[in-house]
């Protein structure tokens, strides 16, 4: 799993919100950086393609930047942006009535390998075995993935790949606590179903 960009309730990021609220320049600047990756990995989710995601991302961002200024509580800003960015793809998506629905990139939202771990070249050269199956992994992972309703990828999205609490989730997705547990508990068995058919 990658590491949410927003750590929860962590003292860093609700000093960087603050200074931000506060008019301090570099710590908007700073927030406008970590905003741009959650919402557009969040809008891949949600909206589609990489080009919707960039307009919504633009949204987001330029909401963030008109109303960091208002931010009472740092630790909602999170909760905050991932709304923000479901509504604009709400909002989209009710202007696109009739077209096909986009699905899940999981090029995006899948954890990337991170440089300190992983093997070098030359050593994963050597192990074409194990690239295969990481690329067979990978395919059936997407193809169950798109399988899914938005709304069950979303819930998938917030809770296991951002690590969002329960509460939190049920705040963006403007649902109750219970509808989100019972909404993971089922795309959970949804994909453990699919890959194992697979």
């Amino acid at each position: 799993m990658t590491k949410p960009v927003f750590p929860h309730q962590s003292d860093e990021y609700a000093g960087l919100i603050t200074r931000a609220a506060a008019g301090d320049a570099r710590a908007l600047e700073a927030l406008l950086m970590q905003a741009q990756a959650v919402a557009y990995r969040f809008s891949r989710t949600v909206c589609g393609g990489p080009a919707e995601a960039e307009d919504v991302m633009q949204e987001a961002l330029l909401k963030t930047f008109r109303h960091v200024r208002r931010i009472r509580d740092p630790y909602a800003f999170r909760t905050w942006l991932y709304r923000t960015v479901r509504n604009a793809c709400l909002m989209r998506r009710r202007r696109k009535v009739g077209e096909p629905e986009r699905v899940l990139s999981l090029d995006d939202v899948l954890p990337s390998v991170d440089a300190d771990t992983a093997p070098d070249r030359s050593q994963r050269e050597r192990d074409p075995e194990a690239l295969a199956l990481n690329a067979a992994l990978r395919r059936r992972l997407r193809k169950a993935l798109h399988a899914l309703p938005p709304s069950y990828r979303a819930i998938v999205f917030l809770r296991e790949m951002e690590g969002l609490s329960t509460k939190e989730a049920a705040d963006v997705l403007k649902v109750s606590e219970s509808n989100v547990k019972m909404r993971l508990h089922r795309a959970r068995l949804f994909l453990r179903k699919e890959l194992e058919d697979q």
